[in-house]
């Protein structure tokens, strides 16, 4: 307790006295005088009305956001929406009541969870916590769905269920207290999920004929309709996949009708890129038809491995050829094909350079196959100023693929040597004295002969 004094205290003007007499102690107790503040503050203020409802509960609905139409081998979003339709049947509005927290008609902590039922559809998405949802309010969860390609035409449900926390009921104890009741609770709704007939191929077998580096070959698949539709004015169809060296020239086939386990067969050109390895290659495999509704639609892509063997290519492997300066010569080059597929129509030319001219500079070797060797023979002449050394002139091979597509092989250096002659008859130009002696001796065997018969 505070004791304040007022013998100190200033007079008030116009008066002898002090506000408190002089003299005497005024004990103030500032509790006291707070608390009748603010009883003089509620009694002065009007009484606060407070709200309570006696009956509630959420009222929660599914439905599909979109289509429920798919096709087989698709993944898709599937949204599931959550409505929520309940409602407060009673409030009272009174004095004394303490606001909830929560309303009766909130689906509090509301979990959506996709099931996949008795269909084979596969379900990526884990269950979706969608928070509180309040009356007249929707919410949406978005699943990831694989429906596999296998799987049959027809009508699915798929399950969804709810899991959430409502307040069920309030006590208030006093002015000030509350005591909240919840209760959780689990529904479970279906919707249907419609899976559309379609066609769908199977590659059953495949053959590829000249499929090779640098050429076109051809490509037999014999494909079935394992889909649930009955295909109509189909189109076979293959494709490049992606950076495939494979490259469709002739790639579509008329095959009709192509009802659901028919079968059909075509035919298809290919080139390869010069530049392909021996391996294997992706090529995609489709078809294009006409469904039961009249609409144009394509099948699913079924990628088959296309066999690339190796490029055609040439090497000689005769010997190096010899000649001498001012001989003309035919000369014999033997070519072997190195490469994975037959050079048609083959043939060989070499490109002359100083100092060869030559007038005959082409050969024919018709089909080489690979492994195959083939002799081509030429005619040159050699200047009479060729300096004496080893030369290297081009050779190249122009030969048709297996469907008459002109091709020229990457140049092959053919290796001549120009060195000097060493037969008889130049040695004797060179060095004459070796034919001398002979040519002394016979002519004095002559010269004897003749003039013993003279003495005769």
């Amino acid at each position: 307790m505070h004791i304040l004094k007022t013998n100190n205290l200033p007079k008030i003007a116009g008066s002898g006295n002090y506000p408190f007499r002089p003299g005497r102690e005024t004990s103030l107790l500032l509790p006291v005088v707070l608390i009748g503040i603010a009883a003089l503050l509620i009694i002065a203020s009007p009484a606060s009305a407070g709200e309570q409802y006696m009956a509630g509960s959420p009222e929660l609905s599914t439905y599909l956001g979109g289509t429920n139409e798919y096709s087989p081998g698709q993944e898709v979003q599937i949204a599931v929406v959550v409505e929520n339709s309940g409602t407060n049947q009673f409030k009272f509005v009174n004095t004394g009541i303490v606001d909830p927290d929560d309303l009766p008609d909130t689906a509090k902590f509301l979990t959506v969870t996709l099931g996949a039922g008795d269909s084979p559809f596969i379900i990526k998405t884990d269950p979706q916590m969608l928070g509180d949802l309040k009356a007249s309010s929707t919410a949406t969860g978005k699943f990831t769905v694989r429906i596999p390609s296998d799987t049959p035409a027809g009508i699915y449900n798929l399950p969804v269920t709810l899991n959430y926390t409502y307040l069920y009921t309030a006590e208030q104890y006093g002015v000030d207290t509350v005591q909240n009741f919840y209760k959780s609770k689990e529904e479970v709704f279906e919707f249907p999920v419609r899976v559309k007939p379609d066609v769908r191929i199977s590659v059953v077998s495949s053959q590829f004929n000249e499929m090779n580096a640098g050429t076109e070959g051809s490509i037999t698949l014999q494909v079935k309709n394992v889909g649930n539709e009955d295909g109509k004015k189909a189109i076979l169809t293959i494709a490049r996949n992606d950076g495939s060296p494979v490259v469709p020239t002739e790639g579509s086939a008329y095959i009709g009708d192509f009802p659901a386990g028919g079968i059909a067969t075509a035919v298809f050109k290919a080139s390869v890129s010069d530049s392909a390895d021996a391996q294997t290659y992706p090529l995609d495999v489709y078809v294009i038809y006409e469904n039961s509704d009249g609409d144009i639609i394509s099948s699913d892509i079924e990628t088959i491995g296309v066999p690339v063997g190796d490029k055609t290519n040439f090497v000689i492997v005769s010997e190096p050829q010899t000649v001498t300066p001012g001989q003309k010569k035919v000369i014999t080059v033997t070519y072997k094909n190195t490469g994975g597929a037959t050079a048609h129509h083959a043939q060989a030319r070499v490109s002359m350079v100083d100092p060869f001219t030559s007038n005959d500079d082409t050969a024919y070797l018709g089909d080489v196959a690979p492994g195959e060797t083939k002799e081509a023979s030429f005619l040159i002449s050699v200047d009479q100023a060729a300096t004496l050394k080893n030369y290297g002139i081009d050779s190249e091979i122009r030969y048709n693929d297996a469907f008459d597509n002109q091709i020229i092989s990457d140049p092959i250096k053919l290796s001549i040597t120009v060195g000097e002659d060493t037969g008889i008859v130049a040695g004797l130009l060179k060095n004459p004295l070796p034919l001398a002696v002979p040519a002394i001796v016979i002519i004095g065997i002559c010269y004897i002969v003749y003039r013993k018969r003279e003495k005769r």
